[in-house]
């Protein structure tokens, strides 16, 4: 990743009631320490607006820098500086844009909100709004998904997975996570699901990539896959396969069951997505910043910027 432009210590930061009507009130939190601590990324193709999941919230990305191979053209919200989304700063850990228009996500409460919450776990909570409020759907109180991810079904619901840090497994929902079932108990990093095949779920471990086909009951090894930390799916419409990182930051692409290195970023990873559509645009956020690729990491550009 080439050395970043803006730099965010000092940064005055507008906090926004929504991602469509910001606030102009000073943030109270650090940007540069929201940022320094990304535990998920994601697009939202029905709004175009780019997250950031971080220990302080959910935090909007500017993108306006990117051409309109980024999300199809999708219109995009006009900032060029990270803003905290209404000022809420939960510690936001499982994170992903389950469909359009809707995110879900999980963590723990916002330290300065009061809580009646039998343990400080979220459980599963969804926005319909961008990121300006959230509802409790399931397990508030008592799970803390450090990974989630979520697939359509043919009725019509999301099958969601998560990995309940706790317990140590994979959890699976088929009623958009309003009830769950337990899963095979694994020591993962991060977890992706097949869109076009609803049962298969690959995971990152220690001892490298791994493959549920009975929807997240039991894993099996990889053949010939790099030890990744982070992974995503791609979609068909840009060639299908899977895309991921290895601690290292190299960049690798499973593409016709042979694994490519393609790019890197040149340092270890905290978070990773494949942005869907036609164009294979990908996000990374690491100690410098927040950046994305739109040629599996050969070149970046800079989204949110850290000093050094």
């Amino acid at each position: 990743m080439p050395a970043l432009s803006v730099s965010l210590v000092g940064l005055i930061i507008l906090t926004g009631c929504s991602t469509n009507n910001l606030d102009s009130t000073p943030s109270t939190n650090s940007t540069a320490n929201a940022v320094e601590h990304v535990h998920g990324l994601g697009a939202d193709p029905l709004t175009g607006d780019t997250y950031a999941a971080t220990h302080q919230g959910v935090w909007l990305i500017p993108t306006g820098m990117l051409p309109d191979t980024y999300l199809a053209g999708a219109p995009r919200a006009d900032t060029t500086q990270p803003i905290q989304i209404a000022g809420l700063a939960q510690d936001t850990m499982g994170f992903t844009v389950a469909a359009p228009g809707q995110l879900l996500a999980s963590g723990h409460p916002d330290p300065s909100e009061p809580s009646d919450l039998a343990l400080p776990n979220l459980g599963l909570i969804s926005s319909t709004d961008g990121a300006s409020s959230w509802t409790a759907l399931s397990l508030a109180g008592k799970t803390d998904f450090h990974d989630l991810d979520a697939v359509p079904l043919d009725d019509g619901t999301l099958r969601v997975y998560g990995y309940d840090a706790g317990a140590g497994n994979v959890s699976i929902s088929d009623d958009s996570g309003l009830t769950w079932t337990a899963g095979a108990n694994l020591a993962l990093r991060d977890l992706s699901a097949d869109p076009s095949q609803a049962e298969r779920l690959y995971a990152t471990t220690a001892e490298g990539v791994l493959l549920s086909t009975d929807v997240g009951r039991t894993f099996s090894a990889m053949p010939g896959a790099p030890v990744l930390l982070l992974l995503d799916t791609v979609d068909a419409n840009a060639g299908g396969g899977l895309v991921g990182l290895d601690p290292s930051g190299a960049v690798w692409r499973l593409d016709a069951e042979t694994w490519t290195q393609t790019g890197t970023t040149g340092r270890a990873p905290e978070a990773f997505a494949v942005v869907g559509g036609s164009s294979p645009w990908i996000l990374v956020a690491d100690v410098t910043g927040i950046a994305a690729s739109d040629d599996f990491g050969k070149t970046w550009t800079a989204l949110v910027s850290l000093s050094s």
